[in-house]
């Protein structure tokens, strides 16, 4: 990832208006910011909620609140808690999550 032309900025994560997302189960709350490529959000997912794809695009992935359970296509399965980050690069290892008791996460990509 390359940054570039971003000049110094606060986000207010508060007063960004949330994007809702469903889930196979529950649904994703998506907080938002844009910076040339580089997408950064603030993301809170519903107790019950579990993804409705595999995704392989690469994030930086930091666990705020809750717990967040993260398969990979290969079987090995993942628990982020606050405090823990994961980071996978664009397609090198397809994963899914779910958050049987919702949680709350910073994501870069």
């Amino acid at each position: 990832m390359e940054m570039h032309n971003i000049p110094f900025g606060v986000t207010d994560w508060s007063s960004l208006t949330p994007e809702r997302h469903a889930g196979l189960e529950g649904h994703a709350l998506w907080r938002t910011q844009n910076f040339n490529h580089i997408r950064v959000r603030m993301v809170e997912y519903s107790a019950g909620y579990v993804a409705d794809h595999w995704c392989e695009k690469g994030h930086v992935l930091l666990c705020l609140e809750g717990n967040l359970v993260t398969e990979l296509a290969d079987g090995r399965i993942f628990t982020l808690q606050p405090g823990m980050s994961y980071q996978v690069a664009d397609q090198a290892e397809a994963h899914r999550s779910q958050a049987p008791h919702g949680a709350k996460l910073f994501i870069v990509d």
